[in-house]
């Protein structure tokens, strides 16, 4: 069930929010928050059932092994860190089973000229996502931050619906308050004017926006043999569009559907392609990711309390695993690899003291990020280096139409790509209307949006969030 979907759009949401307040307008707070997990696990089973009892499971491990680390460890049973890393270790074989197999058997196969046969498993929806959160959750009860002595309440954490396929990646102490908080026991008119304000924000700019560059850049990377310049320009400015409208767009959309019930999900991107330099980038983009790398990889790793050369090691470790986790491939890998040497670099010019233009610091972040978004959307290495070799083959200069390999003209693409990054630099940030009034003019834009992207979604079939992949 997509957030996009009419499914969602005109049954689940209204009924879990009528349903939820009904219950809550009884004081049956623990009829209402067990049916906001029923809800939530009827929202992840929509797209397959055998993905439940993964969850279930998980769900039971994670707070069996939580609760063990803040009762158990006191009366001496089991070693608190031995314990934690069992419960690390456990979530990582679950998540490296379903999502890595076939690529370490792959990569096997090609390195003892074998022919072990792949599995071919089916990734369970969101297992990135509520692994992680979990792991952050053990880690935390280690450190003594979380006590959770109920399931129904950590049942809540993990299987929140507005968070649960593609995050935010949430915290127990920013999450739980909220629920057991009397003032959001009861319907408040603002937040639910607020949050059908940002949903509809989300949905245009996944209907409309994402939706309409990925035409594009499947066409680039997928259908298309080869590239010419402003073919392989167009192709790659597509996806790094459709990426960042498609994922902050989903992202929108849970914060909205989150406020409806009085919940207020962490911001999770702040106009990254306004970064001036690489460490600005990941501090606006996917920022509940930045910081579980930060706070659960990076610092445990050493971080910057060695000498340079550890912490830039520690920054290379850091990316390389954040790119294994976006997915089994060395594209990925590379990708991570890319990322963590320009941050080694950006760290290692700012210890120089060394500046530039803010505009040329622009330039050289976003051309970065860009060329780097490339390995990250390539199915094979050569779907980049066909796409890098268009970028940069200067002698395929063509005016001509393009409209053969992308299906467009030349001038409606770059028209749209034109606007677009004037949208992403001078527009503001979605979630800056988070701290406004809401007015009626707003409203009526909310409302006008929401209707043309819903006609919109009639003409055409909408694509799957892309993160869900992950």
């Amino acid at each position: 069930m997509l957030f996009n979907s009419y499914e969602f759009i005109f049954i689940f949401l209204p009924l879990s929010f009528f349903i939820y307040f009904f219950l809550l307008s009884k004081r049956l707070l623990v009829g209402a928050k067990g049916f906001l997990v029923f809800a939530s696990l009827f929202f992840y089973s929509w797209w397959n059932i055998a993905y439940l009892p993964i969850i279930l499971s998980s769900l039971l491990f994670n707070y069996v092994i939580g609760n063990s680390l803040n009762e158990n460890f006191k009366k001496g049973k089991i070693h608190k860190k031995s314990l934690l890393i069992f419960g690390i270790v456990a979530n990582l074989i679950l998540l490296g089973y379903f999502k890595y197999t076939d690529f370490l058997l792959e990569n096997l196969n090609l390195t003892l000229n074998s022919s072990i046969p792949l599995l071919h498993l089916a990734l369970p929806l969101a297992i990135s996502f509520f692994t992680f959160q979990q792991i952050a959750y053990l880690v935390d009860s280690y450190r003594g931050e979380t006590a959770e002595y109920d399931f129904l309440n950590y049942a809540l954490f993990v299987t929140f619906f507005p968070q649960l396929i593609a995050g935010p990646i949430v915290h127990h102490s920013e999450m739980m308050p909220q629920f057991s908080s009397r003032w959001n026991l009861v319907k408040n008119y603002k937040n639910i004017a607020l949050g059908l304000f940002i949903f509809s924000i989300g949905l245009f700019k996944k209907i409309v926006i994402a939706d309409s560059f990925a035409v594009w850049a499947t066409a680039g990377f997928d259908t298309a043999t080869t590239l010419n310049f402003f073919e392989a320009w167009a192709t790659s400015l597509s996806y790094t569009f459709q990426l960042y409208f498609d994922f902050s767009g989903y992202t929108d959309m849970a914060i909205g559907a989150a406020l409806l019930f009085n919940i207020k999900l962490p911001i999770n991107f702040n106009s990254p392609y306004k970064a001036l330099d690489i460490q600005d980038f990941w501090r606006r983009w996917h920022i509940t990711l930045s910081r579980f790398l930060r706070d659960y990889i990076y610092i445990p790793l050493g971080g910057n309390r060695k000498e340079s050369f550890r912490t830039y090691t520690n920054l290379l470790a850091t990316f390389i695993i954040g790119g294994i986790w976006h997915g089994a491939g060395w594209t990925f890998v590379f990708w991570g690899f890319l990322h963590g040497m320009a941050l080694v670099f950006h760290r290692f010019w700012k210890a120089m003291g060394l500046n530039m233009p803010k505009i040329l610091a622009w330039f050289i972040t976003f051309n970065f990020i860009n060329i780097a978004w490339v390995f990250f959307r390539a199915k094979e290495w050569d779907d980049a280096i066909k796409v890098l070799q268009g970028m940069f083959n200067v002698n395929a200069l063509s005016f001509t139409n393009i409209t053969v390999h992308l299906g467009s003209g030349t001038t409606f693409i770059f028209t749209a790509l034109l606007v677009t990054l004037y949208i992403v630099l001078f527009v503001k940030n979605s979630t800056s209307y988070l701290t406004k009034k809401i007015t009626r003019k707003l409203m009526i834009t909310a409302a006008i949006i929401f209707a043309y992207s819903m006609s919109k979604s009639l003409a055409s079939s909408s694509e799957v969030f892309l993160y869900f992949n992950f």
